[in-house]
């Protein structure tokens, strides 16, 4: 028996009409959305202290009314009739709107407005929580609100369904289309190779005299620091016109409802010359991806990056492929020099490379080089899965994080805010957002490659401050298409295969074999 709804005698009669009329109603949604983006915007940049709780108000109505209007029978009646005689193909503009138009409303349906509420309340009380327990470096205070967050994350994996496993239905809010089990033949395969190199390279960096970023620390002026992250933004192709950029503690970007909109955030160390370069360049690999989407796109389901995954590879693309380069620095080095001339009196291009690409583990994951970066995410993937399945419990977290830590790392943290305390995002109820990250990585380079085989002229255009050619690329094979194509069938089309390791572990190795002298 079909229990979708049926067509009212208001529903539109033909498929052209029912998509019209589809897209009109979903932009009531995602102008909703827009609205609760500049908030939110808003109150990490300019919001007086005093206005939090009346700006949690504001969001509060504004995410209830999204919700109600998504999940109401018109709705619902024309995606069904949609979906029926006559449906669009899959792989047209149409097709996919109605896809992820029906992915959205399953998603909302799906969950109970109760257990919504609940895991809202559950997160609302564990952020300060985790705040207070991070500064005491006290896990204990924590633990409690962990173990409901994760029951409660457990019962959406069970109302969101999933075939093999239920971190599958958490992952899957992020990654389209990923699954545990394939992530885990990834894991296993940086692994494999990641920590030996790391072993060699930690031996290597043992006999040098000095730490290589020594040269990166000093006192630089904000005010030029910021002059030059900028003229570096608009390089790389950053529209102005179309954002901007503004202070914050934990740097962001967000889309304010369409490419029209993007903004960035930043901030900026007095002490150390790499933090806000490398940070924008970061957020502006994000805010070019949402930049590049088709405007037609602008308020519908096909707006908007297709996911976390592939929006991480653009971040990490520019940060580090290009921002870490050698043929990066050769160009924007002596411009460093006009902005800081005695900071960097006798500097050249190859110390200055070898710094800004020092390795060396530590305990803190966002301060982590690019060569052990992915083994914190390793580390909390394997803990949130053990969590979500209930192999680990809340009380032996700290002790099954320091033992991955010295395995992986080589070190042993010495108290709860240097190890299982240090992030966020459990507090969050962010179940499954980590993996993103690695995606991020391994697909930065696979994207980067299929680049260059197309262009070979990158690297010399890179080494004259030019990027039309290499940003061009991605608005062509990534940018443009939004969210119609899901990652498992977008990385295919822009580089002929479906993701894999191989390039980035390449890329790595080749890297830091020479940067070490292995």
């Amino acid at each position: 028996m079909d229990n979708r709804m049926q067509e009212t005698p208001d529903t539109p009669a033909t498929q052209e009409e029912r998509l019209a009329a589809l897209t009109d109603r979903l932009r009531t949604v995602y102008d909703l959305g827009a609205a609760q983006a500049l908030m939110h915007w808003d109150q990490e940049t300019y919001m007086p202290p005093q206005a939090v709780g009346l700006r949690s108000e504001q969001l509060a109505t504004l995410s209830r009314l999204s919700h109600e209007h998504l999940v109401s029978p018109e709705t619902e009646a024309t995606i069904s009739a949609l979906e029926g005689k006559d449906a669009p193909d899959p792989k047209t503009e149409a097709g996919a709107t109605v896809r992820l138009a029906r992915r959205s409303f399953d998603r909302a349906t799906k969950l109970p407005e109760s257990l919504v509420a609940e895991s809202a309340r559950a997160t609302s009380l564990a952020q300060p929580a985790w705040v207070e327990a991070r500064q005491r470096a006290d896990f204990a205070l924590f633990a409690p609100h962990l173990e409901g967050i994760i029951d409660l994350q457990r019962r959406t994996a069970e109302c969101l369904g999933y075939g093999d496993h239920p971190y599958d239905a958490l992952l899957d809010l992020y990654e389209p289309g990923a699954r545990k089990a394939a992530l885990e033949l990834v894991f296993e395969e940086l692994k494999e190779r990641i920590v030996p190199l790391l072993a060699r390279v930690t031996e290597a960096a043992s006999r040098e005299a000095t730490a290589r970023d020594s040269v990166l620390l000093g006192e630089f002026d904000e005010a030029a620091q910021e002059a030059f992250v900028r003229s570096v933004l608009t390089d790389l192709g950053y529209r102005w016109d179309r954002g901007r950029q503004d202070r914050v503690v934990h740097a962001f970007c967000i889309n304010i409802g369409g490419p029209e909109d993007v903004r960035l955030t930043t901030n900026f160390s007095p002490a150390r010359i790499d933090k806000a370069l490398f940070t924008s360049m970061h957020e502006a690999g994000h805010g070019m991806y949402e930049q590049g989407v088709d405007p037609a796109y602008s308020r519908t389901p096909l707006g908007g990056g297709v996911s976390m995954g592939v929006h991480e590879s653009q971040s990490r693309l520019f940060e580090n492929l290009v921002g870490r380069s050698r043929p990066f620095w050769s160009h924007y080095l002596p411009r460093l020099k006009e902005a800081f001339p005695e900071a960097f009196a006798g500097v050249g291009t190859e110390a200055f490379y070898r710094a800004v690409n020092e390795a060396r583990p530590g305990f803190i994951r966002i301060d982590s080089d690019e060569l052990t970066y992915n083994l914190h995410i390793l580390l909390r993937f394997e803990l949130e899965v053990a969590l979500i399945e209930g192999t680990l419990s809340v009380s032996d977290l700290p002790d099954a994080w320091n033992e991955r830590m010295e395995r992986y790392l080589g070190l042993v943290p010495e108290n709860d805010a240097l190890g299982v305390l240090q992030d966020v995002h459990w507090s969050a109820g962010l179940f499954g957002y980590f993996p993103t990250y690695t995606l991020g990585n391994v697909l930065s380079v696979q994207l980067y490659q299929a680049a260059l085989e197309d262009h070979p002229e990158i690297p010399t255009e890179t080494a004259t401050g030019r990027f039309e050619t290499l940003r061009g690329w991605m608005e062509e094979h990534v940018y443009r298409h939004g969210s119609r194509y899901d990652p498992e069938d977008l990385i295919p089309r822009a580089t002929g295969r479906p993701l894999t390791a191989a390039p980035y572990l390449e890329y790595l190795e080749e890297k830091f074999t020479d940067l070490y002298a292995l």
